[in-house]
């Protein structure tokens, strides 16, 4: 379908060619990439709720707890827990990324999705690959027992996660426009690259795709939600709030690789311990990461 909001971004970018963007996306999934699913033991989703809140979660298990049922159905064993809990129980939009640190591989999913007998179901609408660009190595070298902590819940940042994001290279966005569906994407760079007070996030928008899917739908709708993950620990951190993009090229020369910025207001978030069962080792940073 086309999407306005990809549009727009893409012409104000400078890229004039038509057809680029969601509206040339496949959606059927093709062999290589139900393999490459059958191999993953992490995908990363998020949705809006019905209050239009978006949030952004991960699923985890052991390889083949997510598959492709069918050539336009992913399959993955469980359902999203926290924010997202209950929610697939009525067939809603869905953004789905399967990412492999290891070898800087990553797909993204977008479809409709409702849970069934434990297992959420998804209708690809969308499936593609994305560059190896900004995602920074790492290993699995180990699972904990499930031990998910209390959530902690607050309305700003504390100072401890205010360093958690900070010192982070990588995060995940969700986004989502009404009658065009959700996304779900990465960002990351070296520690430092998202800046972070108490009710205030900001990043660097650096050299992509050119799609824009992300801030095409942020074009349409603001809301979205952010997902830091402790990897070594298991421990995440989700934030929903409003996200924004900053055109103005003085702001962006003053960062190394940035062609735009990108500032997200805080609305909400929640802490929890020990969400993901597994513990992941740091290898080396992607050599595109602007310094």
């Amino acid at each position: 379908m086309y999407h306005q909001g990809e549009r727009t971004v893409q012409r104000r970018a400078g890229l004039t060619a038509d057809g680029w963007g969601s509206v040339g996306v496949d959606a059927v999934i093709p062999p290589v990439a139900a393999e490459f699913l059958a191999q993953q033991r992490m995908v990363v989703l998020g949705a809006a709720t019905d209050d239009g809140t978006v949030w952004t979660s991960v699923l985890t298990g052991p390889a083949g707890f997510v598959t492709a049922a069918d050539d336009r159905t992913v399959a993955a064993a469980g359902v999203p827990d926290g924010p997202l809990a209950g929610l697939f129980d009525t067939e809603r939009d869905l953004g789905m990324l399967a990412i492999e640190p290891a070898t800087r591989r990553r797909m993204r999913i977008n479809g409709r999705a409702h849970a069934a007998d434990g297992r959420l179901l998804v209708r690809t609408e969308q499936v593609y690959a994305n560059c190896p660009k900004y995602i920074q190595t790492r290993t699995v070298v180990g699972d904990a027992p499930s031990a998910a902590g209390e959530p902690r819940r607050t309305r700003e940042l504390t100072a401890a996660q205010q360093r958690w994001i900070t010192a982070a290279d990588t995060f995940f966005v969700t986004t989502h426009a009404a009658g065009l569906g959700a996304d779900t994407s990465h960002r990351g760079g070296n520690p430092g690259f998202v800046t972070a007070t108490g009710r205030r996030l900001s990043w660097p928008d650096y050299t992509g795709n050119s799609m824009y899917m992300t801030l095409g739908n942020l074009e349409l709708d603001p809301r979205c939600g952010l997902l830091f993950l402790d990897w070594e620990h298991g421990n995440t951190l989700q934030l929903t709030g409003r996200a924004s993009t900053d055109w103005d090229p003085a702001r962006a020369a003053a960062t190394p690789g940035a062609h735009r910025m990108v500032d997200f207001e805080v609305e909400q978030v929640i802490e929890t311990a020990e969400t993901s069962p597994l513990r992941w080792s740091f290898e080396k940073y992607s050599r595109f990461n602007p310094s």
